[in-house]
């Protein structure tokens, strides 16, 4: 598969990593792919667009970052939700 095909799949793990930090096992398990063609995964990790966090608890998340942040908004996809890089006095300040 082509570069530009993936987009839209890679669109989606991201949004959908975007509304909240995911257990890095929940991600895997519900991109996985047996498919060589397909590596929507690895392309948005090989990309930047998602990153793996070790919390404080030991467990192991997926986050969008900077990088994730900027495609979703280059395709008009704002985030959803995931407010733990946000400032958390903006809103305050916007207002």
């Amino acid at each position: 598969m082509s570069q530009s095909s993936l987009d839209p799949l890679i669109r989606d793990l991201v949004e959908w990593c975007a509304r909240e930090p995911r257990l890095y096992a929940d991600v895997l398990d519900a991109w996985r792919t047996s498919c060589p063609r397909l590596t929507v995964w690895e392309d948005a990790i090989d990309r930047g667009l998602l990153e793996r966090r070790r919390e404080a608890s030991g467990a192991v998340r997926m986050h969008v970052t900077a990088a994730g942040r900027a495609f979703l908004a280059e395709r008009g996809l704002a985030e959803q939700g995931h407010t733990a890089e946000r400032d958390p006095d903006a809103e305050a300040r916007a207002r």
